[in-house]
């Protein structure tokens, strides 16, 4: 089932990213030991070949990481060294990957919907389930009706539950399941709000931008994503369809 409102994105676009970025990656890494290699002989005869180590082994942890991550989507099952690979590609390949694709045509909509998907997959293959304390609901500030004058960043409970906007459902799951909610306005607060509360996992409603560079900046922290309605545009009176968010919150929550 798919909770977290990409309908049918599929996941070739990121893999076919990710692929061609270590393609990319390896070559300029050749690039870096052939083209001083005639030079270098003239200081030392071994620091060709020193060199020449040195790539190899950036090589093969590039290898290594895109080589981890494609099987990692593939496979049903994760690999040993999952979280390791997920962190590769967190920090490492996924800047180089929408790089990659701006230059090929892709959209920016289109990278990071394709790389929040296999994020979601590769998170929920690694974890298991947390009593509620330890889960996190983190919703965007443009969920709020703008035109309601209460301050929900610093204590969601502040909301009056008219029902005008989606935060009153939103309670009403918090209340159910006994899980933390959170109301953010942007990386430093939410920041805050994870030292706060020290969750295991986090549940992230957001925009596609928004919630590809909060799973980096959250990294090592996992974060499940769920796409954002936007019906008035980007960052105003928002919604989240909560049967997807609260599918997702079934799936960590220990029974």
């Amino acid at each position: 089932m798919d909770t977290s409102g990409f309908g049918t994105t599929r996941k070739r676009l990121f893999i076919g990213l990710i692929a061609g970025t270590c393609v990319l990656v390896c070559a300029l890494l050749v690039l870096l030991w052939v083209v001083p290699y005639v030079g270098l002989k003239n200081i030392h005869p071994y620091a060709p070949w020193v060199l020449g180590v040195i790539v190899g082994l950036l090589f093969v942890l590039v290898l290594w990481a895109g080589l981890g991550l494609l099987l990692s989507v593939v496979l049903p099952r994760p690999l040993p060294l999952a979280r390791r690979v997920r962190g590769v590609t967190v920090k490492l390949l996924v800047p180089m990957m929408s790089l990659l694709g701006r230059a090929l045509g892709f959209s920016k909509e289109d990278i990071h919907t394709s790389f929040i998907k296999v994020n979601n997959e590769m998170v929920l293959r690694e974890l298991g389930r947390f009593p509620p304390e330890r889960i996190l609901l983190l919703m965007p500030h443009c969920l709020q009706n703008s035109r309601c004058e209460m301050r929900l960043t610093h204590d969601v409970d502040n909301c009056k539950r008219c029902g005008l906007c989606p935060i009153t459902g939103l309670l009403a799951l918090r209340d159910r399941y006994g899980v933390h909610l959170a109301v953010a306005t942007g990386g430093t607060i939410a920041r805050r709000i994870v030292v706060d509360k020290r969750p295991k996992v986090i549940i992230a409603v957001a925009c596609y931008r928004d919630l590809s560079s909060g799973i980096q900046d959250a990294y090592p922290l996992p974060v499940f994503g769920v796409l954002n309605e936007r019906p008035f545009g980007p960052c105003l009176d928002t919604t989240v369809p909560l049967e997807n968010l609260e599918a997702a919150l079934q799936r960590f929550l220990k029974q």
